[in-house]
């Protein structure tokens, strides 16, 4: 089984991640200290998450060497408004404690400033401060404004993608251009979890529903970073890489459908993206 995606820089990303949005103090640390024995080696955490001086921690303390594990995190919206990326991304790798971070994403599209906003990440990228870079919560016009008016195509776009909100058309343009897709809220917080038909088909390969879940996202291409501080779903999530789903169980779950979106979308920026 492929565990890694090579991005279209030539960067090897792991498939499946630790999200840690909403971890706090030393559950953060616990959590990345358990994901590290199952074999998660990617951790996904941002500025407005509040808590990249315990991601830090927890991967300075987990025992990896730095260079084997991926760390990810993301500019938030307010630094884009004032113009002070640089100064953001500084103040992001102060709090981690790191050298430089893997990946480093734009969070939203912030109309007016996500094309400074990149045109800056590419020179943060340049100067080895982050081994790739790429965006968040992207729609295929936002990404077409930004091949055309950027030189570096972005690396990665991270969406809300899962059985129940199944951005296909956006996926396709992402892919065709090299751009991976990194599914978060990948279980719909556990809006799915209770279908019946995904039930029959986690009883068939004698797995939970979430595996299921996890696995047709991975299926499409699609890499995954489930959210999640404890050690029994942490180990459920990470038994992903060892089944597969025939064509009629992947149609089956794509007929699920129904463009529920169950993250949230700030303040500032909705009515502005899909």
């Amino acid at each position: 089984m492929d565990y890694t995606i090579t991005l279209n820089n030539g960067i090897e990303m792991p498939r499946l991640g630790l999200g840690l949005y909403q971890a706090s103090g030393e559950e953060t640390k616990s959590a990345i200290a358990d994901a590290v024995t199952m074999g998660y080696r990617l951790f996904d955490t941002a500025s407005a998450y509040k808590n990249e001086e315990e991601v830090g921690e927890g991967i300075r303390s987990c025992g990896i060497p730095r260079d084997q594990l991926f760390v990810t995190t993301k500019i938030w919206n307010t630094a884009q408004r004032i113009g002070n990326v640089e100064g953001a991304f500084e103040r992001s790798l102060d709090r981690l404690g790191l050298d430089y971070v893997d990946l480093y994403l734009v969070h939203w599209p912030v109309p007016g400033c996500y094309l400074d906003t990149w045109h800056v990440l590419e020179e943060i990228y340049k100067s080895g401060r982050v081994k790739a870079i790429g965006v968040s919560n992207f729609n295929q016009f936002q990404l077409d404004d930004l091949l055309m008016h950027s030189s570096i195509v972005p690396a990665v776009n991270q969406i809300e993608y899962h059985p129940l909100f199944c951005q296909d058309e956006l996926r396709h343009f992402c892919q065709k251009n090299g751009i991976v897709v990194q599914a978060y809220s990948p279980l719909a917080r556990g809006a799915y979890l209770d279908r019946d038909v995904l039930a029959h088909i986690a009883e068939k390969h004698h797995r939970s529903v979430a595996q299921v879940g996890l696995r047709w996202i991975l299926q499409k291409g699609v890499c995954v970073i489930p959210k999640t501080v404890r050690t029994d779903r942490l180990l459920e999530n990470s038994q992903i890489f060892d089944f597969e789903l025939d064509e009629v169980e992947m149609a089956t779950i794509d007929s699920l459908n129904e463009n529920y979106r169950c993250a949230s979308i700030p303040e500032d920026m909705q009515g502005l993206t899909p």
